[in-house]
């Protein structure tokens, strides 16, 4: 059996190289900013996405990243309720909101770094002060059964 790593990184190796490597610059400094959260990795057929979260449960997680064919995105949970002054946000869903990243250090911007305070202060459930957080395979494309549009 595969170790998560080994699993993830098959996800991440369908995308092309450029975004696989700026996917990976993203996915070390969000790690570095959130040591004690759990990754929850999903795996879906037209994008990867990583939930950092206290728990093993996506929907308290504090932020996302998602790799898709056009580019990473950061996802904040909350979004909607987040201060926004520079209108950096963009989506229109009900719970998150995101930012286009073309590079690591877009982490470092301090409007975005606000966006992240803010996140994390709007957290249902605090990240733990202590300790690792661990990488958590939650599902892959090929269990997943396609969505039936309704009528």
């Amino acid at each position: 059996m595969e170790t998560p790593d080994a699993q993830l990184e098959s996800f991440v190796d369908r995308f092309d190289a450029k975004n696989q490597k700026l996917f990976r610059s993203v996915r070390a400094a969000v790690r570095k900013r959130f040591p004690t959260a759990n990754e929850l990795a999903y795996d879906y057929n037209h994008s990867v996405v990583i939930a950092y979260s206290p728990s093993d449960r996506g929907i308290e997680g504090v932020v996302s990243i998602t790799l898709l064919a056009e580019g990473v995105r950061l996802y904040f949970m909350h979004g909607p309720q987040l201060p926004d002054p520079k209108k950096l946000l963009q989506g229109s869903a009900k719970q998150v909101r995101f930012i286009e990243l073309k590079s690591a250090n877009d982490l470092e911007n301090a409007d975005v770094k606000a966006l992240i305070a803010g996140a994390s202060d709007l957290a249902t459930v605090s990240l733990p002060s202590t300790g690792k957080g661990t990488l958590i395979i939650k599902s892959e494309a090929a269990k997943k059964k396609p969505r039936v549009k309704k009528k």
